[in-house]
């Protein structure tokens, strides 16, 4: 699939409707700071919930633990024209990953998304990194972009996708897919777009998906974002089901059923943050004030893309590859860079 311009990225998830340029930038009140992630961006909506403050504190501040996922010396990051780039002022760049817990999948990153909230804050712009991008890594040439992971961990991605994009990366957060299987059944199972069906036959188990809207509990889940054998296009078709995913379950652990039961608030939460770790730099307490202005975001607010890449091809050591577009990653890099993917074109969907 060549995706070597911007409308090639407006890929449908989900079936939804694009959002006009001109409906996103509507004014919307008390967004700032926005923690988003697989599991961040919904768990502290709760934190005002009926009489579930104290608990919900002690509940986050117990599970959540802090790692030294961002290098311990940052190194300046330089713009393609040769100024440093700004640390401040254009928006906030978060690294999401999630790992795939099974035997044979430990020490590899099979979720890495990257969450840019503009400093108007708007919108919350998620842009899903194939984990077969071939890309240049620090002190390791070349190879896929999970490899990063394999090699150096968190700190080591970091630096890739800095090099990669020329873009500072201000936070990172991870998790595990059993928190997926977790939260799901937790806030009663989720409603989910297949763009395409899976026969149960692949890596996501016997689960068998049907093109179209599909109500799934937690194993149900997990083997729906797991999936990408049985796919069209593999990794890039999973990234798509597991963007779909994310939006599912924030639309059902807002919703007014899942916000007005302390029960499953308390179990949401639980399961959210058990598998959750932040950055050395990122606090409880931030994500807790994250929270609160998170009140009135709405479900057209979140909108995502594919890292640009032109095609599919083997690497020299005879490995399935995804190819960097090179002037749409420089396209996008300068976009996030410079706070400006609004004017990037049309480039983001809602799910």
């Amino acid at each position: 699939m060549a995706q070597h311009d911007l409308d090639s990225l407006t890929e449908r998830i989900g079936g939804g409707e694009e959002v006009p340029a001109e409906t996103r930038r509507k004014d919307r009140r008390g967004l700032r700071r926005v923690l988003i992630g697989l599991l961040a961006i919904v768990v502290l909506l709760f934190g005002g919930a009926a009489g579930f403050v104290g608990y919900l504190g002690y509940t986050v501040n117990d599970n959540v633990t802090q790692e030294q996922l961002l290098p311990e010396k940052r190194q300046p990051v330089v713009a393609p024209d040769g100024k440093p780039v700004a640390e401040t002022g254009t928006g906030t760049n978060y690294l999401v990953l999630g790992a795939d817990t099974r035997p044979g999948d430990a020490g590899r990153s099979d979720v890495i998304v990257l969450v840019h909230v503009p400093q108007d804050a708007e919108t919350i712009q998620m842009i899903h990194f194939p984990r077969d991008l071939y890309v240049s890594i620090p002190g390791h040439g070349k190879n896929k972009i999970n490899a990063a992971y394999a090699f150096g961990r968190e700190p080591l991605l970091v630096e890739t996708m800095e090099n990669l994009l020329k873009v500072r990366i201000h936070h990172v957060v991870r998790t595990d897919f059993e928190g997926f299987e977790n939260m799901t059944d937790a806030v009663g199972g989720v409603r989910v777009y297949a763009e395409e069906g899976s026969d149960g036959t692949g890596n996501g188990g016997e689960v068998v998906i049907r093109k179209g809207w599909n109500d799934l509990n937690g194993e149900q889940a997990l083997a729906f974002v797991r999936e990408r054998y049985t796919l069209s296009e593999g990794d890039i078709s999973r990234g798509r089901r597991q963007l779909a995913f994310i939006k599912a379950l924030f639309l059902k652990a807002t919703a007014p059923e899942t916000i007005t039961n302390p029960v499953k608030i308390a179990k949401f939460t639980n399961a959210a943050t058990e598998n959750l770790v932040l950055d050395q730099t990122l606090t409880v307490g931030d994500m807790r004030d994250t929270a609160i202005s998170l009140r009135h975001i709405r479900s057209g607010d979140i909108v995502f893309a594919t890292a640009p890449f032109t095609g599919f091809g083997t690497s020299p050591q005879g490995a399935s590859i995804d190819i960097v577009d090179e002037k749409g990653m420089a396209d996008l890099g300068e976009a996030i860079r410079t706070d400006t993917m609004d004017e990037y074109g049309d480039v983001f969907v809602t799910p």
